[in-house]
């Protein structure tokens, strides 16, 4: 296995003389080799070889990811979408709750994106803005299921709700557009 090479920079040579200079004259004796790594990395105005080392190596990191070509946007479904879409009225509300699960969470990131973000809402307050946006009255059902999906997260006495703010999925930010063109109401 071969030794990773450190490219070492000096913005200027004199003051990293000086530098070793002051570091072995404080010395008794010799510097090992580490010892001596350390006093180059101070020279040259590193906290010593290893954040030398940790520096340059994240620097090489940084620079490959960034060489990567993007990540292709993800495939969207849109049969899928479009047979979710008619899970909503011409309002842009939940007509009726999907039997399969995988059609729930999507609905479920739609209604999500309607709850103020940001913001302390009391148990009233999210009632008040599910019941806007479905039409078959089970604001618990919705409520409940959000909290189990990680959409919102609760006070364990129940008196404080929040919207956790995290990008929905493709599909589910496909669905957000395709409803928000039937004039829905946010809350």
């Amino acid at each position: 296995m071969s030794r990773p090479i450190f490219p070492f920079h000096a913005e200027d040579i004199s003051a990293l003389a000086r530098a070793l200079k002051s570091q072995l004259d404080s010395r008794e004796a010799p510097p090992g080799h580490v010892e001596l790594l350390n006093m180059l990395a101070r020279g040259a105005g590193w906290k010593n070889f290893q954040h030398f080392r940790a520096q340059f190596e994240a620097q090489e990191r940084v620079e490959l990811r960034l060489a990567e070509p993007p990540a292709p946007p993800p495939k969207i479904d849109w049969r899928r979408i479009e047979r979710l879409s008619w899970l909503f009225d011409l309002d842009g509300r939940l007509a009726r709750w999907p039997k399969k699960f995988n059609q729930q969470q999507t609905c479920l990131w739609v209604l999500w994106s309607r709850i103020p973000a940001r913001r302390a809402l009391t148990e009233r307050e999210v009632n008040v803005a599910l019941l806007d946006q479905h039409t078959f009255g089970d604001y618990a059902l919705i409520r409940r299921e959000m909290i189990d999906a990680g959409m919102m997260t609760r006070t364990p006495d129940g008196r404080v709700y929040r919207r956790i703010e995290q990008a929905p999925p493709a599909d589910a930010l496909a669905l957000i557009r395709v409803l928000a063109g039937r004039g829905a109401r946010a809350a």
